[in-house]
Protein backbone atom coordinates (compact mmCIF):
# COMPACT_ATOMS: atom_id res chain seq x y z
CA UNK A 1 0.00 0.00 0.00
CA UNK A 2 1.38 3.39 -1.02
CA UNK A 3 1.95 6.24 1.39
CA UNK A 4 -0.03 9.44 0.77
CA UNK A 5 2.83 11.28 -0.97
CA UNK A 6 3.40 8.24 -3.17
CA UNK A 7 -0.29 8.15 -4.08
CA UNK A 8 -0.22 11.84 -5.04
CA UNK A 9 2.80 11.34 -7.32
CA UNK A 10 1.31 8.15 -8.77
CA UNK A 11 -1.94 9.95 -9.70
CA UNK A 12 -0.05 12.79 -11.39
CA UNK A 13 2.30 10.45 -13.31
CA UNK A 14 -0.38 8.00 -14.47
CA UNK A 15 -2.83 10.68 -15.57
CA UNK A 16 -0.06 12.43 -17.51
CA UNK A 17 0.62 9.17 -19.38
CA UNK A 18 -3.07 8.65 -20.14
CA UNK A 19 -4.07 12.21 -20.99
CA UNK A 20 -1.02 14.33 -21.90
CA UNK A 21 -3.16 16.92 -23.71
CA UNK A 22 -6.71 16.64 -22.34
CA UNK A 23 -9.24 18.70 -24.30
CA UNK A 24 -11.93 20.65 -22.49
CA UNK A 25 -14.95 18.30 -22.50
CA UNK A 26 -17.41 21.05 -23.43
CA UNK A 27 -17.44 22.39 -27.00
CA UNK A 28 -17.00 26.16 -27.14
CA UNK A 29 -15.54 28.98 -29.22
CA UNK A 30 -14.88 31.70 -26.65
CA UNK A 31 -15.41 32.73 -23.04
CA UNK A 32 -19.14 33.32 -23.50
CA UNK A 33 -19.93 29.96 -25.12
CA UNK A 34 -17.78 28.20 -22.50
CA UNK A 35 -19.61 30.00 -19.69
CA UNK A 36 -23.02 29.05 -21.05
CA UNK A 37 -21.94 25.44 -21.66
CA UNK A 38 -20.59 25.03 -18.12
CA UNK A 39 -23.75 26.59 -16.68
CA UNK A 40 -25.83 24.11 -18.67
CA UNK A 41 -23.72 21.14 -17.57
CA UNK A 42 -24.93 21.26 -13.95
CA UNK A 43 -26.79 18.01 -13.18
CA UNK A 44 -26.47 16.74 -16.74
CA UNK A 45 -23.73 15.27 -18.93
CA UNK A 46 -21.21 17.16 -21.05
CA UNK A 47 -22.28 14.94 -23.94
CA UNK A 48 -25.87 16.15 -23.70
CA UNK A 49 -24.73 19.78 -23.46
CA UNK A 50 -22.59 19.36 -26.58
CA UNK A 51 -25.65 17.98 -28.39
CA UNK A 52 -27.88 20.99 -27.69
CA UNK A 53 -25.51 23.96 -27.77
CA UNK A 54 -24.75 24.04 -31.53
CA UNK A 55 -28.35 24.99 -32.31
CA UNK A 56 -28.48 27.47 -29.42
CA UNK A 57 -25.20 29.13 -30.40
CA UNK A 58 -26.20 29.23 -34.05
CA UNK A 59 -29.06 31.45 -32.87
CA UNK A 60 -27.14 33.43 -30.25
CA UNK A 61 -23.37 33.05 -29.93
CA UNK A 62 -22.75 36.21 -27.90
CA UNK A 63 -24.25 38.05 -24.95
CA UNK A 64 -26.01 40.69 -27.05
CA UNK A 65 -27.79 38.13 -29.24
CA UNK A 66 -28.65 35.92 -26.24
CA UNK A 67 -30.07 38.87 -24.30
CA UNK A 68 -32.52 39.54 -27.14
CA UNK A 69 -34.00 36.03 -27.05
CA UNK A 70 -37.10 35.34 -25.00
CA UNK A 71 -36.77 32.92 -22.09
CA UNK A 72 -39.15 30.48 -23.81
CA UNK A 73 -36.98 30.50 -26.93
CA UNK A 74 -33.84 29.72 -24.92
CA UNK A 75 -35.76 27.00 -23.10
CA UNK A 76 -36.79 25.47 -26.43
CA UNK A 77 -33.16 25.02 -27.46
CA UNK A 78 -32.12 23.52 -24.12
CA UNK A 79 -35.33 21.56 -23.45
CA UNK A 80 -33.45 18.23 -23.25
CA UNK A 81 -31.27 19.56 -20.44
CA UNK A 82 -32.18 19.11 -16.78
CA UNK A 83 -33.55 22.19 -14.98
CA UNK A 84 -34.17 23.85 -18.36
CA UNK A 85 -36.71 26.32 -16.91
CA UNK A 86 -34.31 27.77 -14.36
CA UNK A 87 -31.31 27.62 -16.68
CA UNK A 88 -33.15 29.46 -19.46
CA UNK A 89 -34.09 32.29 -17.06
CA UNK A 90 -30.52 32.46 -15.74
CA UNK A 91 -29.00 32.53 -19.23
CA UNK A 92 -31.32 35.35 -20.32
CA UNK A 93 -30.56 37.48 -17.25
CA UNK A 94 -26.84 36.63 -17.35
CA UNK A 95 -26.62 37.80 -20.95
CA UNK A 96 -28.46 41.04 -20.09
CA UNK A 97 -26.04 41.74 -17.22
CA UNK A 98 -23.02 41.10 -19.47
CA UNK A 99 -24.39 43.63 -21.96
CA UNK A 100 -25.37 46.18 -19.27
CA UNK A 101 -22.27 45.97 -17.09
CA UNK A 102 -19.44 44.47 -19.15
CA UNK A 103 -20.05 45.62 -22.72
CA UNK A 104 -21.06 42.08 -23.63
CA UNK A 105 -17.78 40.53 -22.47
CA UNK A 106 -17.29 37.81 -19.85
CA UNK A 107 -15.52 39.35 -16.83
CA UNK A 108 -12.15 37.92 -15.82
CA UNK A 109 -12.69 37.55 -12.09
CA UNK A 110 -14.11 35.01 -9.64
CA UNK A 111 -16.19 37.56 -7.76
CA UNK A 112 -17.71 39.05 -10.92
CA UNK A 113 -18.46 35.64 -12.42
CA UNK A 114 -20.00 34.21 -9.25
CA UNK A 115 -22.33 37.23 -9.04
CA UNK A 116 -23.93 36.23 -12.36
CA UNK A 117 -27.23 34.27 -12.32
CA UNK A 118 -26.70 30.50 -12.36
CA UNK A 119 -22.92 30.78 -12.01
CA UNK A 120 -21.56 29.07 -8.93
CA UNK A 121 -17.99 28.63 -7.77
CA UNK A 122 -17.37 25.53 -9.91
CA UNK A 123 -18.63 27.21 -13.10
CA UNK A 124 -16.55 30.30 -12.40
CA UNK A 125 -13.50 28.13 -11.70
CA UNK A 126 -13.83 26.31 -15.03
CA UNK A 127 -14.03 29.58 -16.98
CA UNK A 128 -11.19 31.18 -15.02
CA UNK A 129 -8.91 28.17 -15.45
CA UNK A 130 -9.74 26.94 -18.93
CA UNK A 131 -10.32 30.24 -20.72
CA UNK A 132 -8.43 32.87 -18.78
CA UNK A 133 -5.64 30.59 -17.54
CA UNK A 134 -5.87 31.44 -13.83
CA UNK A 135 -4.98 28.58 -11.48
CA UNK A 136 -8.16 26.91 -10.25
CA UNK A 137 -9.25 23.40 -9.34
CA UNK A 138 -12.96 22.98 -10.12
CA UNK A 139 -14.23 19.95 -8.21
CA UNK A 140 -17.34 18.15 -9.39
CA UNK A 141 -18.93 15.01 -7.94
CA UNK A 142 -16.62 12.78 -10.02
CA UNK A 143 -13.43 14.38 -8.69
CA UNK A 144 -14.88 14.40 -5.17
CA UNK A 145 -15.59 10.66 -5.40
CA UNK A 146 -12.15 9.77 -6.78
CA UNK A 147 -10.29 11.91 -4.26
CA UNK A 148 -12.12 10.05 -1.48
CA UNK A 149 -11.47 6.70 -3.17
CA UNK A 150 -7.76 7.53 -3.32
CA UNK A 151 -7.86 8.65 0.34
CA UNK A 152 -6.56 12.08 -0.62
CA UNK A 153 -9.41 13.91 1.11
CA UNK A 154 -11.82 13.49 3.98
CA UNK A 155 -13.95 16.27 2.56
CA UNK A 156 -17.66 15.97 3.22
CA UNK A 157 -18.48 18.04 0.13
CA UNK A 158 -16.90 19.40 -3.06
CA UNK A 159 -15.84 22.62 -1.32
CA UNK A 160 -13.75 20.78 1.27
CA UNK A 161 -12.33 18.46 -1.38
CA UNK A 162 -11.32 21.44 -3.51
CA UNK A 163 -9.32 22.86 -0.59
CA UNK A 164 -7.53 19.53 -0.16
CA UNK A 165 -6.82 19.20 -3.89
CA UNK A 166 -5.29 22.68 -3.95
CA UNK A 167 -3.20 21.86 -0.90
CA UNK A 168 -1.72 18.57 -2.14
CA UNK A 169 -1.33 19.11 -5.89
CA UNK A 170 1.19 21.58 -7.40
CA UNK A 171 -0.51 24.82 -8.41
CA UNK A 172 0.88 24.73 -11.95
CA UNK A 173 -0.92 21.41 -12.52
CA UNK A 174 -4.38 22.40 -11.26
CA UNK A 175 -5.89 23.51 -14.57
CA UNK A 176 -4.85 20.35 -16.38
CA UNK A 177 -5.17 17.85 -13.56
CA UNK A 178 -8.83 18.46 -12.79
CA UNK A 179 -9.71 17.62 -16.41
CA UNK A 180 -7.43 14.57 -16.39
CA UNK A 181 -9.20 13.24 -13.28
CA UNK A 182 -12.61 13.77 -14.90
CA UNK A 183 -11.54 11.80 -17.99
CA UNK A 184 -10.08 9.01 -15.83
CA UNK A 185 -13.28 8.78 -13.82
CA UNK A 186 -15.41 8.45 -16.92
CA UNK A 187 -13.19 5.90 -18.62
CA UNK A 188 -11.83 3.76 -15.77
CA UNK A 189 -13.84 4.48 -12.64
CA UNK A 190 -17.50 5.27 -13.44
CA UNK A 191 -19.65 5.50 -10.31
CA UNK A 192 -22.46 3.32 -11.61
CA UNK A 193 -20.28 0.49 -12.90
CA UNK A 194 -17.21 0.78 -10.72
CA UNK A 195 -14.79 -2.11 -10.85
CA UNK A 196 -11.49 -2.39 -8.98
CA UNK A 197 -10.15 -4.43 -11.89
CA UNK A 198 -10.78 -1.60 -14.35
CA UNK A 199 -9.85 1.18 -11.93
CA UNK A 200 -6.13 0.41 -12.07
CA UNK A 201 -4.96 3.58 -10.29
CA UNK A 202 -7.01 2.77 -7.20
CA UNK A 203 -6.08 -0.92 -7.38
CA UNK A 204 -2.34 -0.31 -7.56
CA UNK A 205 -2.43 2.27 -4.78
CA UNK A 206 -3.74 -0.17 -2.21
CA UNK A 207 -2.26 -3.48 -3.28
Amino acid sequence: MMLKNERIKFVIDELEKLYPVPPIPLDHQDAFTLLISVLLSAQTTDKKVNEVTPELFAKAANAKAMSLLEVDEIKYYIRQIGLSNTKAKNIKRLAEILVEQYDGEVPEGFEELEALPGVGHKTASVVMSQWFGHPAFPVDTHIHRLMKLWKLTKGKNVEETEKDAKRIFPKDLWNKLHIQIIYYGREYSPARAWSLEKDFITRQMFE
